[in-house]
C-alpha cells in the first residue's frame, strides 16, 4: 500500500515536445511541465533528433521543474516512453554515434526495406513479426546504416529507442519493453514474444541485442550519476516504458477487446485491441503491454501536422482562432479534398513516395476552409485504417480520444462523423503518455493492481447523422484520388528527392 504522500514520475519524449508529470499513487495530479523541440531534417525524406541534446536534456530539465514540486515527499518510482520505434546507434557504453533516425517518419531507408523484404520474404515475414517492413521498421534503419554510414556501424554494438535510451541514461541496464522490440521488425517474433537471433545476425552481425522486459516491469534503479544529473535521489525504481502511444492507451484504460485508442497528435494513430494476434499486410500487429495481448495499429505519416502548417502559412491565427473559423464552414468544406500525405504515408498505404494534394480548389474558398479540409483529410485517412482493420477481425466497440487535438471538440466530431466510430470517449486528463508512464511505475513499484486505470471519461462524441452522407461522397473522392495520381506522385517525389547532398550521401555509403 502507498505511504502518505508517495509520487510517481512520468516523462514523455514526443515529436515535437517533451512532458512530465508527478503524479499520487490514487492518479492525483500533483504538478505537470512541458519543454518544446524540434526535429532535424538534414536531407529530404531523414527526421532525426539529437538523444543526448533533446531527449536526455529534456529528462533533466523537466525533472528540475518537477522535482520542487515533491516538496519532500518520497519519489517511489519512475517511468519514461518515447517516440518510436527509433534507432539510435551507440557504443558499448550506451553514447550516441549520431542523431537518432526517428520512427515511420523517417522514410530513408526505402531500398534496404525492398532488400529485407526479398531476402526473408513478405508473408514469412508478416507471419513471425505480424507486420510489413516500412518506414516504420527497424530493420532496415539499421542496414542503412551499415550500407550508408559504414564508419558508424563499426563502431555500432547497441542500439536504443527513446524509451530505452533515457532507461540506460537512468539505470545503466540496457533493455527493451516487447512492445518496442515488436515494432523493431524483422527481429521479433511475435507467437514466442522473442527476438529473432538468425535474422537480426543477418541483418546486424555483432550487435547486442537488449534484455527484454514488460512495460511495468523493473529495469533498474536510479544510478549515483544520473542522480546527480536529474536530482532523481538514487535507487529510485525505474520501470522498463515503451512507445509513446501505447503508454497513453494504458493511461485511458483501452486494454479490453473492442477498445481503440484514436491518438490526435503531429500524427494520428490507432491503435485497437484483439484478443489474438491478426497479422494484415496494410497494418502494424504488435505485442501489447502484457503477456499473450495483441494489437492491431495503424498510422498516418501527418496529421495535427497539417493544421499546423496552415497556421504557419496563414500567419498568427492561432489553432483555437482558426478551428473556431472552420466550425462555422459546413461539413465537407464546400468540396475541398486534402489527400494528407504530405510526409509519404504509413499505413494503410505504405508509400513514402505518396505526396500530399488539395482538391477542388476554388476562388470561393479561404482559409477555413482549407483548416478544416485538413483535418476532414486526417479524418478520411483513419476511416481507411479502420476499413483495413474490420478486414483484420477488428470490431470497434468504442474509441478512446487523446492528444492535444482533443481540445475545442471541432477534430473529434470530425473524426466520428466521417468514421462512424459509435462512441469516442474524451479523458478527464490530456496531458499524454507521461500520465500512463506514472501508471507503470506505480504498477511496477506494487502500489497499484495490475487493472487500475486512473484516467476516467469526462465527455463521449458521438457521429452526426445528418453528416454522413456528404462525407460518404467525399470519402470516395479521396478513396478515388491516391491510384489515379499515384505515378505522377512518384514522379514528382523522385524529382525532390534528387539533391545533391543526398546523393552524395548515398554514393559515400
Amino acid at each position: 500500500m502507498a505511504a502518505e504522500g508517495e509520487l510517481l514520475l512520468g516523462i514523455d519524449i514526443g515529436t515535437s515536445s517533451s512532458k512530465g508529470c508527478l503524479v499520487r499513487p490514487d492518479g492525483e495530479l500533483v504538478a505537470t511541465a512541458q519543454r518544446p523541440h524540434e526535429v532535424s531534417r538534414p536531407h529530404p525524406g531523414w527526421v532525426e533528433q539529437d538523444a543526448d541534446v533533446v531527449w536526455w536534456g529534456d529528462v533533466k530539465a523537466l525533472c528540475r521543474e518537477l522535482l520542487p514540486h515533491a516538496e519532500g515527499a518520497p519519489l517511489h518510482g519512475v517511468c519514461v516512453s518515447g517516440l518510436g520505434p527509433c534507432v539510435v546507434a551507440a557504443d558499448r557504453s550506451g553514447d550516441p554515434l549520431r542523431p537518432a533516425i526517428l520512427y515511420g517518419v523517417d522514410s530513408r531507408a526505402t531500398d534496404e526495406i525492398a532488400e529485407l523484404t526479398e531476402r526473408f520474404g513478405a508473408d514469412e515475414i508478416l507471419r513471425r513479426c505480424g507486420s510489413p517492413l516500412s518506414t516504420q521498421a527497424v530493420g532496415p534503419k539499421l542496414l542503412w546504416l551499415r550500407h550508408r554510414e559504414p564508419e558508424v556501424w563499426e563502431r555500432t554494438e547497441r542500439f536504443f529507442t527513446a524509451s530505452s535510451f533515457l532507461v540506460d541514461r537512468l539505470t545503466g541496464e540496457y533493455v527493451l519493453d516487447h512492445h518496442s522490440a515488436s515494432q523493431s521488425d524483422p527481429l521479433y517474433e511475435l507467437d514466442s514474444n522473442a527476438w529473432i537471433p538468425e535474422w537480426a545476425e543477418e541483418i546486424a552481425p555483432g550487435l547486442e541485442l537488449p534484455r527484454l522486459l514488460w512495460p511495468w516491469e523493473l529495469a533498474g534503479e536510479v544510478t549515483g550519476a544520473a542522480a546527480e544529473a536529474t536530482g532523481i535521489p538514487a535507487g529510485t525504481p525505474v520501470a522498463a516504458g515503451t512507445i509513446d502511444t501505447w503508454a497513453e492507451a494504458a493511461s485511458v484504460g483501452a486494454r479490453n477487446a473492442g477498445d481503440m485508442m484514436v491518438m490526435y497528435g503531429t500524427t494520428m494513430f490507432l491503435v485497437q485491441v484483439l484478443t489474438e494476434a491478426s497479422p494484415h499486410p496494410r497494418l502494424w500487429s504488435t505485442a501489447s503491454l502484457e503477456p499473450g495481448a495483441h494489437n492491431v495499429a495503424g498510422g498516418m505519416a501527418t496529421s495535427g501536422a497539417l493544421a499546423a502548417w496552415v497556421s504557419e502559412l496563414t500567419g498568427s491565427l492561432s489553432h483555437e482562432q482558426l478551428g473556431e473559423e472552420a466550425g462555422a464552414v459546413a461539413p465537407g468544406a464546400d468540396g475541398l479534398v486534402v489527400l494528407p500525405y504530405f510526409a509519404g504515408e504509413r499505413s494503410p498505404l505504405f508509400d513514402p513516395r505518396a505526396r500530399g494534394m488539395i482538391f477542388g480548389l476554388t476562388l470561393a474558398h479561404g482559409r477555413a476552409h482549407l483548416y478544416r479540409a485538413m483535418l476532414e483529410g486526417s479524418a478520411y485517412g483513419a476511416r481507411h485504417i479502420l476499413e483495413e482493420m474490420a478486414a483484420a477481425g477488428g470490431h470497434v466497440r468504442r474509441g478512446v480520444a487523446i492528444g492535444g487535438g482533443t481540445r475545442g471538440g471541432l477534430w473529434t466530431q470530425i473524426v466520428s462523423d466521417v468514421t462512424g466510430i459509435p462512441r469516442q470517449d474524451v479523458p478527464h486528463v490530456t496531458i499524454g503518455a507521461s500520465y500512463g508512464d506514472a501508471l507503470f511505475a506505480a504498477r511496477a513499484t506494487g502500489l497499484v493492481e495490475a487493472d487500475t486505470t486512473w484516467n476516467r471519461a469526462d465527455d463521449a462524441i458521438e457521429p452526426d447523422p445528418t453528416h454522413r452522407e456528404v462525407y460518404d461522397d467525399l470519402y470516395a473522392t479521396y478513396r478515388e484520388l491516391y491510384p489515379a495520381t499515384k505515378e505522377q506522385m512518384h514522379r514528382v517525389a523522385d524529382l525532390q528527392l534528387r539533391e545533391p547532398s543526398l546523393t552524395t550521401t548515398r554514393k559515400a555509403g
